[in-house]
């Protein structure tokens, strides 16, 4: 019928569309400092004006953005701190910026390429300096904290005494767990070009004496001893399929029946609703630098093939989720 239209309507395609003004913003908000400069209690637009530096009608834009969003509340024209905003914008937990940083300067220009690796499946040209390497570390390892808060509180370390932490990148989960359990010793196996900086963060959290440092090839390397605890986190998007395979035969082979296995990484999943942070990821590493999100379901055959059961799925709260899975 003329002028009619279904029970559908445009909402959530418009904010999918412009969600991309919403992460701008959330992203010069941090970096002109609105969320720290709220720490101390709630302000209006010209007082954020005077703690940051900004012309009143930018901070009354962010203000109003970020309580949109639900990052701030706004009663009275006072703009107030949400409780994850103070959390982690504002200095009351681990520190998000370096990781919101990273978006802003790295990941978000990058992702003007994704148009060429939609059509081609190639990802886009990443051309780095030291200072942009710098940018990009530093994100990616306050994003991987980040993965390790979130699976220390959601994973009991407490029965553990010896764990293997195989081909990571950060040494974050480790720290964590032997913060939690200070019973708990690590072997670090790492790709040689990351084995120093480990070797400092584990000095730096006075933990070396519970823990050991090995440089080797993930994809080669075959730890030694019996562990009753296995990491492999962020290990299988970044190799092929014959050489997931391999490093988990090899991480069973490090272990005694019964002992469990910790694979953390973004999947991409046949549920009936497909979580939007493993997908979105996908898009990602494949426009960043070509590396793969795996279905869970071939992730899954690894782990049976290699000698480990899956026993659980942790999914973690802004993070990558988590297949708990046991040596058999």
């Amino acid at each position: 019928m003329s002028g009619s239209r279904g029970t559908a309507g445009p909402e959530r395609i418009v904010d999918i569309a412009v969600g991309y003004m919403a992460s701008k913003q959330l992203f010069a908000a941090s970096r002109i400092g609105l969320f720290a400069a709220l720490a101390g209690g709630p302000l209006t637009a010209s007082e954020l004006a005077a703690e940051t530096g900004k012309p009143e009608k930018i901070t009354r834009i962010l203000g109003d953005a970020m309580s949109s969003l639900g990052l701030l509340s706004r009663v009275d024209g006072r703009y107030e701190l949400a409780a994850d905003a103070a959390e982690y914008l504002a200095g009351g937990g681990l520190d998000l910026a370096p990781f919101l940083t990273f978006l802003d300067s790295i990941s978000y220009p990058h992702w003007l390429q994704f148009g060429h690796t939609a059509d081609s499946g190639e990802p886009g040209k990443l051309e780095m300096d030291d200072a942009r390497w710098g940018t990009f570390m530093a994100g990616v390892m306050t994003y991987n904290s980040l993965h390790a808060e979130m699976l220390a509180g959601a994973f009991d370390y407490g029965p553990h005494r010896k764990l293997l932490d195989l081909g990571g990148l950060s040494s974050a989960f480790a720290l964590e767990a032997m913060g939690v359990n200070e019973e708990l010793h690590t072997t670090f196996v790492f790709d040689p070009g990351f084995a120093e900086s480990v070797t400092t963060a584990v000095a730096e959290a006075g933990l070396s004496g519970r823990a050991i440092v090995i440089g080797a090839e993930t994809p080669t390397a075959r730890p030694e001893g019996e562990f009753d605890l296995v990491m492999v986190n962020h290990v299988v998007h970044r190799f092929d399929a014959e050489q997931n395979a391999q490093i988990l035969r090899n991480a069973r082979a490090a272990a005694a029946p019964g002992v469990r296995l910790l694979l953390l990484d973004f999947f991409l999943d046949d549920d009936a609703s497909q979580r939007p942070i493993d997908a979105l990821h996908a898009g990602e590493y494949l426009v960043i630098d070509g590396t793969v999100v795996y279905p869970e379901s071939e992730v899954r055959s690894w782990l049976t093939e290699a000698g480990w059961q899956v026993v659980d799925k942790l999914a973690l709260p802004g993070s990558p989720r988590v297949l708990v899975a046991e040596a058999v």
